[in-house]
């Protein structure tokens, strides 16, 4: 009798829940709503900055010269002019924090003016070289003789003309790309006009300088943008 009573029951029960209304959640329109409380992002670092491994440092900066191998990224560095901007390796390998394992020397985990110096002479090397080759005639009677696809680094239509800060705003906005990794308008305001402005001192100040340069005021007002990037602390740093 009792298991009977309880089988009822639960068909009791099985029928009313069969016979309820479905549930349904009605939205509230969003700007009904209100907040109760506003909260500030916490934006500020919680770590330290910490330097690239040199692996990594390497790996970009063989990608940068067009994805050659180290030793045909040697060769290229190197060049034909005899200015000695990239010496070997050999030279390098230590000063960029490789451990040394043949004299005992330890990976290096923090800068030293060493190594910024090596950054320095490794990213003037690159950014020379990529003017050479990518702004070929740039300002001068030929014109551009390389296709913007075959570009290393400055991979736009560079102006002849005096450029406005928007028609510089475009084609810095492919370098801080390709040094940086993200386009210049998510970065600082200022950071444009900083650039911009020595752009053009450079190339208006271009016939001053001594010694000569062997660019053409455009070429130089290039490179000069390329060694402050290059040289950057978010190329080395995270």
């Amino acid at each position: 009798m009792r298991g009977r009573a309880l089988q009822g029951m639960f068909v009791l029960l099985l029928a009313g829940c069969a016979g309820r209304p479905p549930e349904r959640v009605v939205g509230t329109p969003v700007g009904k709503l209100s907040p109760r409380q506003v909260l500030l992002e916490d934006t500020a670092p919680k770590v330290e900055l910490r330097m690239v491994p040199p692996e990594v440092y390497m790996r970009t900066y063989l990608q940068l010269f067009g994805g050659l191998s180290p030793i045909e990224t040697q060769k290229k560095a190197r060049g034909s002019d005899g200015n000695n901007l990239f010496d070997t390796w050999d030279d390098y390998v230590s000063s960029l924090g490789f451990p040394d394992y043949r004299l005992d020397v330890p990976r290096q985990t923090q800068t030293n003016a060493l190594m910024v110096a090596s950054f320095e002479r490794l990213g003037i090397a690159l950014c020379d070289r990529a003017v050479e080759h990518d702004l070929e005639g740039l300002g001068g009677k030929r014109g551009n003789t390389v296709a913007a696809n075959d570009r290393v680094v400055f991979a736009f239509d560079a102006a002849t003309t005096p450029m406005d800060e928007a028609q510089f705003v475009k084609r810095f906005d492919v370098l801080h790309r390709t040094f940086l990794g993200y386009p210049v308008g998510v970065a600082p305001q200022e950071r444009t006009k900083r650039y911009f402005a020595l752009y053009q001192d450079i190339v208006a100040n271009h016939g001053k300088a001594l010694p000569k340069s062997k660019f053409t005021p455009e070429q130089a007002g290039w490179a000069a943008i390329c060694y402050g990037l290059v040289r950057h602390p978010e190329f080395h740093l995270y």
